[in-house]
């Protein structure tokens, strides 16, 4: 599992389009004749990913919206190898990470500690490969069905731990928006878990 933590002092999540997006992890080449579609589509794409972030209104204007307060943004990404072990680790470690601060100043509190909420949002595209090419390549990442699952199996974890947790929705075009404490920003990968 791969993970972007970004601490909040509040976040939300609004669906535009609930179709299936995360489903295309296939190798993608860069061929010539999808460059103008691609153009297209990304600057479709950045037209409405373009609402600031401290404005916290529901940007999709439909109602379907997931808030939280203080906690934490976490985009989650899965491969094909993650499993039970993958999904406990990453919710022990997110649960106690001392990263809010304390009376001090000091970051000494954890999301537990805070009584914060996490936000949490499947993310196929961590695991892009860029090293070839200007198309990202997307083989690395879980295929859906086992994506959907250790997702759903992590949020689970978090909340065994008493962690208010909002969801997005597996493949969906969502809009985010975040105001980042700090910020603190973290990425955390299962497969640089301590062994042994």
């Amino acid at each position: 599992m791969r993970i972007v933590l970004q601490r909040v002092r509040r976040a939300q999540l609004s669906v535009v389009d609930d179709t299936d997006t995360e489903t295309d992890t296939d190798d993608v080449t860069t061929d010539d004749t999808n460059n103008a579609t691609d153009a297209n589509n990304a600057t479709d794409t950045h037209k409405q990913m373009n609402t600031p972030a401290s404005d916290m209104s529901d940007p999709s204007g439909d109602g379907d919206s997931r808030r939280i307060g203080t906690g934490l943004l976490l985009l989650v990404g899965v491969q094909d190898s993650d499993g039970d072990a993958e999904v406990e680790w990453m919710a022990h470690k997110i649960a106690h990470m001392r990263i809010f601060e304390d009376a001090a100043g000091k970051m000494n509190r954890s999301v537990l500690e805070e009584h914060g909420s996490v936000l949490s949002v499947s993310q196929f595209t961590l695991y892009a490969d860029t090293r070839k090419g200007n198309r990202p390549s997307f083989t690395k990442a879980g295929r859906p069905e086992h994506a959907d699952t250790i997702w759903n199996a992590f949020n689970a974890e978090l909340r065994a731990y008493g962690i208010p947790v909002a969801e997005g929705v597996f493949g969906a075009h969502m809009l985010v928006g975040l105001e980042n404490d700090g910020p603190v920003t973290i990425i955390l990968d299962s497969d640089n878990r301590p062994t042994g």
